[in-house]
């Protein structure tokens, strides 16, 4: 089974691929998709659905795992970061994908075993189940991993 993990951002959205079988993950592709800071969100999140369109059409995921928005403070990030989520669950629709999605408290928790864990922790944890030589970067593609980790671990 392939996951797509998203950790949403309108600025940065971080993507993460992983295979999923029988407790074997495998990273496929991670990366992230930037849009031009000035342009307009419309632009902006036309540049998010036709990446994410072309990145669903290479490597053909069965699962979609995103990230859940949780802000205490920046209202206008929120709303950015809402718009671009929506973007990310539209294609899922569109293209069929089995959509999960969770907060950041429930992923920190099934990667770390503690829900409030710093970045490095997460980073060393997609590492060691992912077993890769090195932290993923940037931090946006190794929480869109760590996404697609967690859902792998709650369809077993």
């Amino acid at each position: 089974m392939r996951i797509l993990g998203i950790d949403p951002g309108t600025g940065i959205l971080g993507f993460g691929l992983i295979d999923y079988q029988k407790d074997n993950l495998k990273l496929v592709d991670a990366g992230v998709i930037r849009t031009p800071v000035h342009h307009p969100d419309a632009d902006r999140l036309l540049i998010i659905y036709e990446e994410l369109k072309q990145l669903i059409k290479e490597h053909s995921p069965d699962v979609m795992s995103v990230e859940k928005l949780f802000f205490a403070q920046n209202v206008t990030t929120a709303m950015t970061v809402a718009q671009a989520r929506g973007v990310v669950l539209l294609i899922a629709m569109q293209h069929k994908l089995d959509l999960h999605e969770f907060t950041p408290l429930q992923i920190k928790q099934a990667i770390t075993g503690y829900g409030r864990a710093d970045k490095s922790q997460m980073q060393e944890m997609v590492k060691v189940l992912l077993k890769l030589k090195s932290k993923p970067k940037p931090d946006d593609a190794a929480d869109a991993l760590a996404a697609a980790i967690c859902c792998s671990m709650t369809i077993r």
